[in-house]
């Protein structure tokens, strides 16, 4: 297997009947079955693992750092990095589990290497205790309230979580991952991943509060 993932740039007429017939016969393979096509040098079975996890991956990053640009490099490091270690994946394992686990280490690479990501978005007292920094809520275009204000007030407010408790609250609501999953990703031990994840949800309604929303 080459040690690059390819890029194509140009489509033909041809080359999209190929990839329509291509999505059809694999709808049924699992993600297993592709692995062990791209490690026996199939370059489609790496192409399909990409077309069914670059959105949620790419959008998972993004909710991490907050810049789109940033978060289109890191996807695409990461499954660069996939690519090259897939001889090193375990079948015991799910696949997209050991996929977030390479796309949180890569995020949190990126986090180190560009502190100032997080600086708007937390600070820790002198206990411990983190204080929220609470963005001044946007009011949503009219023609779009009904739409997306819900959605939007979410976001915002997951935002202004603590980078540990954020990352957290978006693969278990957003990604939908297990707590068993989560601590797969994250290398935290269970208990720490659950007391979190409730410690987030508080923070999140305290935050809910403050904007005005009850009920909460």
């Amino acid at each position: 297997m080459g040690n690059n993932v390819h890029h194509y740039g140009v489509v033909t007429l041809d080359s999209m009947a190929s990839a329509t017939l291509a999505l059809k016969n694999s709808a049924g393979v699992t993600d297993v079955e592709l692995v062990a096509k791209a490690i026996a040098g199939r370059e489609d079975g790496f192409e399909e693992l990409v077309r069914r996890y670059q959105r949620p991956i790419t959008g998972y990053i993004f909710r991490m750092l907050g810049d789109y640009d940033s978060a289109l490099d890191v996807s695409q490091e990461t499954f660069i990095k996939v690519y090259n270690s897939l001889s090193k994946y375990s079948s015991e394992y799910k696949f997209s589990t050991w996929l977030y686990r390479i796309a949180h280490n890569a995020a949190i690479d990126h986090i180190r290497r560009n502190p100032a990501v997080q600086q708007s978005i937390e600070t820790e007292s002198a206990d411990g205790t983190y204080q929220l920094q609470l963005e001044s809520p946007n009011p949503s275009p009219e023609k779009d309230r009904e739409r997306s204000e819900w959605r939007v007030e979410i976001n915002n407010v997951v935002k202004c979580l603590p980078a540990a408790y954020r990352e957290l609250i978006l693969l278990r609501h957003s990604q939908d991952l297990s707590y068993d999953e989560i601590a797969l990703v994250t290398g935290l031990p269970l208990g720490t991943v659950k007391n979190r994840l409730f410690r987030a949800r508080e923070m999140m309604r305290e935050i809910f509060v403050e904007r005005g929303f009850t009920g909460i």
